[in-house]
C-alpha cells in the first residue's frame, strides 16, 4: 500500500471517528448500562475497522456510517454478554469446589481466556465442521456414526475433521508452516 493510499484511508478512518464516536459511545452506553464497557466497546469498534480496512476503497463513500458501525458494535456487544455468561458459569463452577481446589486468580484468568478461545473456534467453524467436531470430541462418536448423523459421507467427516483440527491447531500455535494449508 503506498504512502499516500495509507494516508488517505487514515484521513478517512479519522473523519469516521470523530464525525460519530460520540454518537457511537451513547448507544453502547444505552444498551450495556455502562460508561467503562461503553467507552471500551466503542474503542474496540474503531480498532477493528482499522484491522480489517486493507485497501483505501474499504471506507470511502459510507452511505450509512452509524448502521456500518452499529453493525460492528453489535456484534461486539453480543461477545461481550457471550463472555460475561461464560465467565458467570465458569465462577459458579469453581463455587462448587472445596477451597483447597479453587485455582489461583491466574488460572482463572487463563481458564477464562481459553474458554473464549475455544468459542470463538468453534464459532469460526462452519456448522457441520463444528457439529462433527462435538459429536467426535464429546460423544466419541466413529467417523461412520458422525456421517450417519450429518447425512454426510465418511470421507466428507474426514474434510470436517481436518477443517477443525486446522482450526484448533491455529488457535493454539498460530498458523501451519505450511501456508498453502487451508482450513
Amino acid at each position: 500500500m503506498s504512502a499516500t493510499t495509507q494516508s488517505f484511508q487514515q484521513q478517512q478512518l479519522h473523519a469516521l471517528y470523530d464525525n460519530h464516536h460520540a454518537w457511537l459511545l451513547g448507544w453502547l452506553r444505552r444498551k450495556l448500562g455502562s460508561a467503562q464497557d461503553a467507552a471500551d466497546l466503542a474503542q474496540d469498534t474503531f480498532v477493528r475497522i482499522a484491522s480489517r480496512t486493507s485497501r483505501a476503497d474499504d471506507l470511502p463513500g459510507l452511505r450509512e456510517p452509524r448502521a456500518f458501525l452499529t453493525t460492528i458494535a453489535r456484534a461486539l456487544v453480543v461477545d461481550f454478554f457471550r463472555r460475561a455468561d461464560l465467565e458467570r458459569a465458569y465462577l459458579a463452577a469453581l463455587a462448587t469446589l472445596p477451597e483447597a481446589l479453587q485455582p489461583s486468580p491466574q488460572d482463572r484468568l487463563e481458564a477464562l481466556q481459553m474458554l473464549e478461545a475455544v468459542g470463538r473456534l468453534l464459532e469460526s467453524m462452519t456448522p457441520k465442521t463444528r457439529t462433527a467436531w462435538l459429536l467426535s470430541r464429546l460423544d466419541g462418536l466413529s467417523h461412520a456414526e458422525i456421517a450417519g448423523e450429518l447425512g454426510v459421507s465418511v470421507p466428507r467427516v474426514r474434510q470436517y475433521l481436518a477443517s477443525a483440527a486446522r482450526q484448533a491447531y491455529r488457535l493454539r500455535f498460530g498458523p501451519a508452516p505450511d501456508a498453502t494449508v487451508r482450513g
